[in-house]
């Protein structure tokens, strides 16, 4: 029975693999359709996914201001005060998962892109002008490899800064009391450590971001 069970999850899971991919390929041949071809789509995709790590940026430099007031507590109403950490955790967590969402929205249509632009090699008849689009070829996808790593990079920036945030506020909803904001100071030099990090790495990602789309709009 078990076995059986996970026959039936491995046939789902290539139908939904199949699904994906079908959807992908018409997805991008109604663009080609009105003129917009997987070229236009990539950089469109690396400019959102700017926008978004230039908007995590400013969400985690908020979150870290709200810590900051978190540890300097000197009265008032604890409550408020999980409430304004606990929402910028959560807010957080939601900048992150665009970020994510959008370079994989990248790697989508780039992997499409090199594909085709492979398969399209072998009909060249000219071999000089077949030579010159494969050295194009190796040429963008060495950009768009060092931008995807640079990306990556600033991405896996974010998960120890979530992770203690996540920690500082539970262990502030389960002591809200004064006691617990001492506890909580310890943590601050580590957490804008973090954050300074972050937001360095995403400066260099989004230059590279401004680099490649320039190149691939022949700017």
């Amino acid at each position: 029975m078990k076995f059986r069970s996970l026959c039936v999850l491995a046939v789902l899971s290539i139908s939904l693999t199949g699904c994906q991919s079908a959807y992908q390929s018409a997805y991008y041949a109604v663009w080609e359709k009105v003129g917009v071809e997987k070229r236009d789509i990539l950089v469109d995709r690396v400019e959102d996914a700017k926008s978004s790590q230039e908007e995590a940026q400013e969400q985690f430099s908020s979150a870290l201001e709200a810590y900051s007031a978190v540890v300097a507590f000197d009265g008032g109403e604890l409550e408020d005060i999980y409430d304004t950490l606990s929402s910028q955790y959560y807010d957080s967590q939601a900048a992150a998962d665009e970020v994510t969402q959008r370079i994989n929205n990248i790697e989508s249509v780039a992997d499409a892109l090199f594909e085709e632009w492979e398969t399209e090699l072998s009909q060249y008849q000219n071999a000089s002008l077949k030579r010159d689009s494969q050295q194009k070829l190796n040429a963008t996808k060495r950009r768009y490899n060092s931008l995807l790593s640079s990306m990556r990079r600033a991405e896996s920036k974010m998960a120890p800064v979530l992770s203690a945030l996540q920690d500082n506020v539970l262990y502030l909803k389960h002591n809200l009391n004064a006691s617990a904001i001492g506890a909580l100071q310890g943590e601050l030099s580590t957490i804008e450590n973090n954050v300074k990090q972050l937001i360095s790495q995403m400066n260099t990602a989004i230059a590279e971001s401004d680099a490649f789309i320039a190149t691939m709009k022949g700017d």
